[in-house]
């Protein structure tokens, strides 16, 4: 029989694309319509490691990628808002969760694949309605994923009666170890397990591969996947990259183990399409889930062994910042509202402390524009904005008790505070954006330029730290050279502003480059008056 290698190649392809499009698609639109709350599921059900493999279960259904969910929870570890022993089990259940896809491509629908998709089309191109329009983006995806698939199939079938192909399947069966890299490298390539089963799906039910040789290749598919992770903590936080190791760790682990037990799993599969009478892609699909479950089940007790592994191979601080409030507690509120001011005001100083390590990032990114400083003053501004909420939260109960004057006083003196370290992150988040804008518009600043900026950056930030101090102590002194300061900083942007103007007209600054340089500034006396506002709490005016 002679094989038509284009239409192989462009069927197997086209479907692969349609096939990740549809995944890609069924996940934002399940994502969309579930509304942003993947990040709370994770922060919220992750206080024990059973309820994170709940949590990875859950999340990774929503936006069908364990990948993605891992990713997730990596820039969790890496913000400081999960702990590793957290994380382990996210990671678990994304395993787990990751399986669904396999068992919906189980269910033989792809006769439908083309209505599905036209009801997809319907739902986003003739309703307004952003919730309709997620709904739409689901089955759209729901429909291409099969729709992929079966051009796969198609374009896989001519494989069955290909020698090198047989002999291939025939290595296969034999050596398992061949199976599981050839799965590990084709995931690698695709990024995506779930496809790389739906081939392995497509094959079997051609009658292409045995189970004997396809097995080990969804063992490969799972440790393959692992790559997406890693790569999302290559330059990340020690806690970002240990999770990732743990991905890695964990999968290389479970294929280990079912390989040694290659013969019995096979068999119990085997068992199972006899007993249950299911179709060949159903069938992969239980081997998959099987998969994962056991691996979950056998690893789980030893979730505290794997994270002291991955200490003890990378080690160090698990995060650079840490968004979590350390002071508050609620235990205070009723019994000592005192001591739970004080509490609030120790969370505040934390809050002054990231603000300027914020600016000092920026500074930083501004002479280097190496973007791990941008990163960590993002990262360190998101946590600025956490703490507020939290602090405000904190002290919006604890004004429900009755409190002193002076207290009252001291209650609304910490809020205000609080609004004005959280506004100094708001506008060195404002110059990060400037700073981008001006690398990727390729817009040139002199080097009177830069001296100015990094002139006004210095006393910005040595401001902001003695406002923090003066907070902390309580000491007026420092509060009066706040003020002192901040008269300075006016001074120097309104002559700052009057110079670059000049170097405008003589033509050494471009008009771009000079809206970027103006705008700096104006941010950096906006820090000025915040830090004023601190010093003026200190005082008591």
């Amino acid at each position: 029989m002679e094989i038509d290698v284009q239409k192989l190649i462009f069927e197997f392809i086209g479907g692969l694309g349609i096939f990740l499009l549809g995944i890609k698609y069924m996940g934002d639109g399940l994502q969309k319509s579930a509304g942003d709350r993947l990040r709370d599921i994770l922060d919220r059900f992750t206080s024990n490691p059973f309820l994170g493999v709940l949590a990875g279960i859950i999340v990774t259904v929503l936006i069908q990628s364990s990948s993605g969910t891992t990713v997730l929870t990596v820039g969790l570890v890496n913000a400081g808002f999960m702990s590793l022993k957290q994380a382990i089990g996210v990671i678990m259940g994304a395993n787990i969760g990751t399986t669904i896809t396999a068992f919906i491509i189980g269910i033989d629908i792809s006769a439908y694949s083309l209505p599905i998709l036209a009801v997809g089309c319907f739902l986003l191109f003739f309703f307004k309605s952003q919730k309709v329009n997620a709904i739409g983006q689901a089955v759209f995806g729901f429909g291409a994923l099969f729709f992929g698939l079966e051009l796969m199939s198609n374009g896989m079938k001519p494989l069955r009666s290909l020698e090198a192909f047989q002999e291939l399947t025939i290595n296969m069966s034999d050596s398992p170890v061949l199976g599981v890299v050839i799965g590990t490298v084709f995931t690698l390539i695709v990024q995506s397990s779930s496809a790389t089963i739906g081939i392995l799906q497509g094959l079997f039910s051609e009658g292409a591969m045995e189970l004997k040789a396809a097995i080990p290749v969804l063992f490969g598919d799972n440790i393959g996947t692992t790559i997406t992770a890693v790569l999302a903590s290559i330059g990340a936080t020690i806690g970002a990259k240990r999770a990732a190791l743990t991905h890695v760790i964990f999968n290389l682990v479970g294929a280990t183990i079912f390989l040694i037990f290659l013969g019995i799993f096979t068999s119990f599969i085997s068992f199972l399409q006899g007993q249950l009478h299911l179709n060949p892609e159903m069938t992969i699909a239980f081997a998959h889930g099987t998969f994962n479950i056991t691996n979950t089940i056998i690893q789980f007790p030893f979730i505290g062994a794997l994270a002291w592994l991955v200490t003890k191979i990378i080690p160090g601080k698990d995060s650079i910042i840490e968004y979590k409030p350390k002071h508050l507690d609620p235990i205070f509120i009723q019994q000592s509202p005192s001591v739970a001011l004080d509490q609030a005001k120790s969370e505040l100083v934390r809050m002054g402390e990231y603000a300027y390590k914020g600016l000092e990032e920026t500074n930083k990114y501004l002479n280097t524009h190496l973007i791990k400083h941008s990163e960590l003053a993002m990262q360190i501004e998101s946590a600025l904005n956490n703490l507020d909420r939290k602090i405000t939260n904190y002290l919006i109960e604890l004004s429900t008790e009755s409190l002193s004057e002076l207290e009252s006083e001291k209650h609304s003196s910490i809020l205000d505070s609080v609004r004005d370290v959280e506004r100094i992150g708001d506008h060195f988040e404002n110059i990060v954006e400037l700073i981008e804008y001006k690398i990727s518009n390729k817009l040139y600043l002199t080097d009177y330029a830069k001296e100015d900026l990094n002139e006004m950056f210095e006393l910005t930030i040595s401001t902001v730290k003695q406002a923090v101090y003066a907070i902390q102590e309580m000491n007026r002194e420092e509060a009066l050279s706040v003020i002192q300061k901040e008269d300075q900083i006016d001074k120097m942007e309104r002559k700052f502003r009057k110079k670059h103007i000049i170097r405008m007209n003589e033509g050494i600054c471009s008009g771009s480059a000079g809206i970027v340089f103006v705008d700096i500034i104006s941010n950096l006396e906006r820090i000025g008056d915040h830090a004023v506002n601190l010093a003026e709490e200190v005082l008591g005016e």
